[in-house]
């Protein structure tokens, strides 16, 4: 039975990115099956992980500059193009709701990428209607449909619930991943890890 990799993330984080670039791979290799499951991370930050803000506000200059070139030697490395949004963090709350949709229309991957490049790539405010709009026309969304989403509670519980579930089994951060719902691993450095996981499990 093919082993199953929960995929929990926001794409308003780089290092998600680069896993998102390459989880795919790594399941097709493992034989395993992905469930995507968006969040806000900014929710989880605020229950479980407020140090990040410090951290952020207060960067250390040493660990900064390291954290540049390691981002940069990372983009490379997966093939994806990494810049600094002039809005960072950015409002990401209306984009996962639109991934939620984007799910239930079996358009989240290319929504998802679209999203990423948009932010990561063209340095791009995804959190302003116009450039959501050109992730949906981009990935054949109807964008009527994808505003009337964005207010649907039923989309905003989902969304809340999935960042609820992921703070209850033990996330901090996206990507969260777990394997076969209980092997757990964060972070774009551990998807050999995962790949590994999913190859025993299977």
């Amino acid at each position: 039975m093919p082993a199953v990799l929960e995929f929990f993330y926001d794409v308003s984080s780089p290092w998600t990115y680069l896993a998102f670039s390459r989880v795919e791979a790594v399941a097709e290799r493992a034989g395993a099956t992905i469930e995507w499951r968006p969040v806000l991370v900014g929710g989880i930050f605020n229950k479980v992980n407020e140090a990040v803000y410090e951290a952020r506000a207060n960067p250390h200059p040493v660990k900064g500059r390291y954290y540049v070139k390691d981002l940069r030697d990372w983009a490379r490395f997966c093939g994806v193009k990494i810049g600094q949004p002039p809005v960072f963090p950015v409002r990401a709350v209306d984009v996962m709701r639109g991934a939620i949709f984007a799910q239930d229309e079996g358009r989240i991957v290319p929504y998802s990428r679209a999203a990423f490049e948009a932010y990561w790539g063209d340095l791009k405010d995804i959190s302003q209607p116009d450039v959501l709009k050109e992730i949906c026309d981009t990935v054949g969304l109807d964008w009527d449909a994808f505003q009337a989403a964005l207010s649907s509670d039923a989309v905003k519980a989902r969304l809340r619930a999935n960042t609820e579930e992921v703070i209850e089994r033990g996330g901090f951060g996206s990507p969260t991943m777990f394997v076969n719902k209980t092997d757990m691993y964060f972070g774009n450095d551990r998807l050999e890890l995962v790949e590994a996981a999913l190859k025993a499990a299977a």
